[in-house]
């Protein structure tokens, strides 16, 4: 009954097995006709020439086609029974040996049924020869390993956005319980000035997320975007910061134009230029490039970064020293930022640390247009 309800339900192990299982019955039983057909033509021919001795010629030939005749309905009878046999080991052997084959399969649904977020950890594991199937529970197994990381990296998103949003809340709060328990024109400042504080790192963070939430969403029209222009625009906004913290600014650009969002594309450039102001020292520099070809290169002096946590630097809330500080300048999100719009344009960024400190980040976007490099203009 479990056999004819898998076949019945149109499996692949039925669907194999008569497929299979029918075709080495056709080409059996095909070559024991043929081989049948022959045999009689060969009996026939000898018996024909069997001499007939004198007066005895119609009994012999009685004889003769009796014997033929016999002859003819055993190999018949024997062939017929000799296909029933072929079938019945052909399906038989098909049905266990597409078992064996597809128990691999079965592991892996197995597998699948059983996986919830609670157990995430389980993995298919499946040992043998570097077959398909073997590839296809490889990866699988590869798909879980991300899909187990980007569930703990959404984990870890939820349990630090919930920290950031609850720390200037929870500061709020204090400073109006405790200030305003005895208020005097110096503590209403101060609890003001605290207050506005607090309200305006809130505000970054929503606007952070929003342009996060943006960024992975990608832009609702595309348009062309001059990328010269918008670095420039970045480049004049940044550049009293940058004296400000000592840093210098050296910039060579080429023409480049993609198809985008303008707004979208400025945040990538102006969150990247940030960076590379905020986390340098007094007397150092920030490189900026800007080839034909769309790619943009940042490089900054600065900390040193290990090249194992460069990876930490792109997921949300994750900054290298430490890993949530609580700083009012931003909620380490930037780079994170950076990499959703950059994929949302269909382009990519690769970072690399610095040998004597500091990182260079490239971000490389499809140009819409490439014209001939324009003489570099050092800013």
């Amino acid at each position: 009954m479990p056999r004819l309800t898998s076949i019945g339900r149109g499996s692949v192990k039925a669907r194999m097995t008569l497929l299979y299982g029918g075709l080495f019955t056709v080409v059996t039983s095909a070559v024991l006709i043929v081989v049948q057909q022959l045999q009689l033509r060969i009996l026939t021919q000898r018996v024909g020439d069997i001499p007939f001795p004198d007066g005895s010629t119609l009994s012999v030939a009685d004889g003769r086609a009796d014997l033929q005749q016999t002859l003819t309905s055993s190999q018949r009878i024997i062939t017929l029974i000799a296909i029933g046999a072929v079938a019945i080991l052909a399906f038989t052997v098909c049905w266990w040996l597409t078992g064996r084959i597809l128990r691999p399969l079965h592991r892996i649904t197995d597998t699948a049924r059983r996986l919830s977020l609670s157990n995430l950890h389980e993995r298919i594991a499946l040992n043998g020869p570097q077959d398909e199937l073997k590839e296809l529970a490889d990866t699988f197994d590869a798909m879980l390993d991300r899909l187990a990381d980007a569930i703990a990296s959404q984990r870890r998103f939820v349990a630090n956005a919930s920290h950031e949003l609850r720390t200037p809340l929870a500061i709020q709060r204090t400073a109006i319980e405790v200030g305003l328990a005895d208020p005097s024109p110096a503590k209403l400042a101060r609890i003001r000035s605290e207050l506005l504080r607090n309200t305006q790192r809130s505000e970054r963070l929503i606007e952070g997320l929003l342009a996060l939430a943006q960024g992975e969403r990608g832009p609702d029209e595309r348009t062309p975007v001059d990328l010269t222009a918008a670095v420039e625009q970045v480049l004049e906004d940044h550049r009293p910061i940058a004296e400000r913290a000592g840093v210098t600014i050296t910039a060579a650009t080429h023409q480049s134009t993609v198809a985008g969002d303008e707004v979208m594309l400025t945040r990538l450039i102006a969150n990247l230029v940030h960076n590379a102001i905020r986390h340098n020292y007094p007397g150092g520099h920030v490189l900026i490039e800007l080839s034909p070809h769309a790619m943009l290169v940042v490089c900054n002096t600065g900390p040193q970064v290990p090249e194992d946590r460069i990876g930490e630097l792109f997921e949300p809330f994750r900054r290298l020293h430490p890993d949530r500080t609580g700083s009012a300048d931003g909620a380490g999100l930037g780079l994170s930022i950076v990499a959703a719009i950059a994929r949302a344009h269909g382009g990519g960024v690769r970072t690399t640390a610095n040998p004597d400190g500091g990182l260079s980040v490239t971000v490389a976007l499809p140009a819409l247009t490439a014209v001939p490099p324009l003489p570099a203009s050092p800013r």
